[in-house]
């Protein structure tokens, strides 16, 4: 293993006793936003399980000929592993690895690249048969009470975690390009430990999204 080359400590903010309590505090503020961000989502799935007992026989049949079965499966299995990079990036910058570290970020990049691609191939597709919200939907081959609101749910939640996807993604830029200059070390890997702690977040908010939409 190579030596670790010497780093220079990250600075320590004046309201914090040594750096162990600023990053304890760093990972608590990141719980606490990621159980925000929990209840955002919670409330979207609520409303959804809502319409989905009013509405089922359309919820089912508006996923079954809505929705392309293979665009999100094979966005899990991308999600899946792109966590999977994160964790092993994790683990490099903390044994001082950073150009690892930042390659395997960039794979996962690639696979939030790959993801956002196949979610703009499906969206194209809605776009084209009329799969869309509210008055705008047209699609001949779903119709009945409750059609639309399929569609606006699946706009609404997809919508939303692409956003996260994106600002996720912006996030493991930053820390590939910090690990590129081997500022993480054993001493100091917090903020891409935080970064992954999020892109987690987004991967498991899919993994809740993926049957309710697609396997139903």
């Amino acid at each position: 293993m190579p030596e670790l080359t010497a780093r220079a400590a990250p600075p320590l903010a004046h309201h914090f006793v040594d750096m162990r309590q600023q990053t304890e505090a760093a990972r608590l503020g990141m719980w606490l936003f990621l159980a925000s961000e929990v209840l955002l989502f919670t409330g979207l799935f609520t409303a959804y399980s809502i319409y989905r007992y009013l509405y089922a026989g359309v919820f089912e049949e508006a996923s079954r000929k809505g929705v392309e079965l293979w665009a999100g499966t094979t966005n899990t299995f991308v999600l899946i592993t792109s966590s999977l990079t994160v964790a092993l990036a994790i683990h490099f910058a903390r044994l001082g690895r950073g150009k690892l570290a930042a390659a395997l970020l960039g794979v996962s990049l690639l696979l939030g690249c790959a993801f956002l691609g196949i979610k703009a191939i499906e969206y194209a597709n809605h776009f084209h048969e009329g799969q869309l919200p509210g008055k705008f939907y047209t699609f001949a081959e779903v119709q009945g009470p409750g059609a639309s609101m399929f569609f606006t749910l699946y706009f609404i939640m997809t919508g939303l975690h692409g956003l996260h996807v994106i600002a996720g993604m912006t996030v493991l830029a930053v820390m590939a390009v910090r690990a590129w200059r081997e500022e993480f070390g054993p001493e100091h890997y917090a903020p891409i430990e935080i970064a992954g702690l999020y892109w987690h977040l987004v991967d498991l908010i899919w993994i809740f999204l993926y049957p309710l939409l697609y396997l139903i």
